[in-house]
């Protein structure tokens, strides 16, 4: 994995094994990789905290990993997973982070968000 373009991070893309839904995207650095690798659990690196996390480790909603994609330039990770505990994936309690609609700016500039 190329480490070098984000300060020693790569983007990690986390979608459910089973219905392909986009769950969300955190950042790993070597470690948390080589972790995930050898626990099966998606651990990633906090940007916030400068340190590690296994995802759902105090909620109990942790995330399997079921198989592991990495992306053309070797910069990127998807991981495939199953969920855990009641299955919510964002930290506001939704089942994905990805649940605001991005709406066209009615004057051409930037787009606002709205939740569904």
């Amino acid at each position: 994995m190329d480490f070098s373009k984000l300060d020693g991070l790569i983007p990690a893309v986390v979608q459910d094994a089973s219905s392909d839904e986009v769950l969300m995207v955190g950042f790993m650095n070597q470690e948390a990789l080589d972790l995930t690798r050898r626990s099966g659990f998606a651990t990633f690196f906090s940007r916030t905290r400068g340190k590690l996390w296994m995802k759902g480790e105090t909620s109990g909603n942790t995330l399997a990993v079921r198989e592991m994609l990495v992306d053309c330039d070797d910069d990127t990770v998807l991981l495939k997973v199953t969920r855990n505990g009641e299955g919510n994936v964002c930290h506001t309690g939704e089942r994905t982070c990805f649940f605001k609609t991005l709406e066209p700016a009615a004057d051409g500039g930037a787009a606002a968000p709205s939740s569904r």
